[in-house]
């Protein structure tokens, strides 16, 4: 990703004509090449129609404003008729959770989970997480390259979500496993499914282990758990199994991909404006503003999908009942009309929170303040033991155009 993204005229992106861009194409964000196309329609057509796409026809919503509006909106705008991803999902393999739902059953079930990550929890949580932090970066080798990913951000994920269910701490590579697969491309090559039925079956075996611990958890006194939560709850306890899987997934999914490829994206992000580094170094209370601007730059979720409940319009453009309305929220937090200088990581921004990466609204992502922590916590550690980490090469991205996801990253350690 480079510092400053000059307009090339020779660029596909200017010089497709507007009906042929198609932004849902996961190539473009493996590649790392998405860039122009939404400065393009941002520019020359910020509500935009793809009549034929891999997923089918879809608008996208690419400006800040209009992103909001539907987001916010959720009576005209539902989660549930369509779910919240561009891939249509065949019933069969349909697992609704409380994030493809719509009041009330959306607030009763969401609910259910948020004392978990509420300010009172997440303070008895901050001892551990710290700890656990400053094992993983003790154990890191100095002057030779690794792989962020594999030995930093997915274990202190990892450790986290086996927390957040109390699920057995020796077997918490399951649940890294169990998310890569909800989230994978059956396209992806080198992803961990190569079908639909492949990925059903999966999460089948994960929800026959969840269920048992769940089921324990019912006969036992409530307790601080993700999953005893569940059980205990009038609103959860008796879910439908695809309900049950739905739900878990997004749990965990929403647990983990996110904070990852934050940890990930914000070295990137760091190396790639050394100036930025360096300030950080010299000011370490910045901390409290690189967080909220390493999850704006890096954009975790790439997109979220509604459906219109009745004919309406944005922009000028009419979007009939039924039609899928994808928000970009990657394309929103590059939006110069409210984001200044958005294709630069500042990390001292005046108003840093001011980014869609966690959406707004009923559907507004419930962990984002654990996952705040989480990163706060990474880089107050980092910024006491090492003065520098060194990205050695390029990161392998993930073929997905829903999750902004880094499946490796070298690095090095000087020292």
């Amino acid at each position: 990703m480079n510092a400053s993204l000059p307009h090339d005229p020779s660029s596909p992106a200017w010089t497709l004509p507007l009906d042929q861009i198609n932004v849902s194409e996961p190539g473009l964000y493996q590649n790392d090449t998405w860039h122009p196309y939404f400065e393009r329609l941002r520019r020359d057509d910020p509500v935009h129609y793809t009549a034929d796409s891999f997923f089918g026809p879809y608008w996208s919503l690419t400006k800040y404003k209009d992103i909001l509006y539907c987001d916010v909106n959720h009576g005209l705008f539902s989660s549930e008729l369509g779910g919240i991803v561009i891939r249509d999902q065949l019933p069969e393999h349909d697992r609704p959770s409380f994030i493809t739902m719509d009041p009330p059953k959306h607030d009763e079930q969401r609910k259910v989970v948020g004392p978990i990550v509420a300010p009172g929890n997440l303070a008895n949580m901050e001892t551990l997480i710290r700890e656990r932090t400053r094992l993983v970066l003790d154990s890191l080798p100095r002057n030779e390259t690794f792989d962020w990913v594999e030995e930093v951000s997915i274990k202190l994920t990892t450790m986290m979500l086996a927390t957040l269910f109390d699920f057995p701490f020796e077997e918490r590579s399951k649940l890294t496993y169990w998310s890569d697969v909800a989230v994978a491309n059956p396209q992806d090559p080198d992803g961990p499914v190569k079908s639909e039925e492949e990925r059903t079956a999966i999460l089948k075996e994960m929800a026959g282990a969840m269920g048992a611990l769940f089921q324990e958890r019912a006969k036992q006194p409530p307790k601080f758990d993700l999953l005893s939560m569940l059980a205990h709850a009038d609103a959860t306890k008796s879910m439908p199994p695809m309900e049950f899987i739905g739900n878990l997934v997004l749990l965990i999914v929403g647990g983990n991909d996110t904070t990852r490829n934050s940890m990930t994206g914000g070295l990137m992000a760091l190396n790639q404006f050394p100036d930025e580094y360096r300030k950080l170094h010299a000011n370490p209370a910045l901390v409290e503003t690189l967080v909220p601007e390493i999850i704006r730059y890096v954009t975790p979720v790439i997109h979220m999908r509604r459906t219109a409940r009745q004919d309406t319009e944005i922009g000028g453009k009419t979007i009939k009942a039924g039609e899928k309305v994808i928000m970009w929220y990657i394309s929103g937090n590059r939006d110069d009309e409210v984001i200044e200088q958005p294709n630069e990581f500042i990390i001292d921004r005046a108003r840093p929170r001011q980014h869609l990466s966690f959406g707004f609204g009923i559907h507004r992502c419930v962990g984002n303040r654990l996952a705040e922590l989480q990163l706060k916590i990474l880089w107050e550690e980092i910024l006491t033991r090492f003065p520098m980490i060194e990205v050695m090469g390029d990161a392998t991205r993930v073929y997905s155009c829903f999750i902004h996801g880094i499946r490796s990253l070298p690095v090095r350690i000087p020292g």
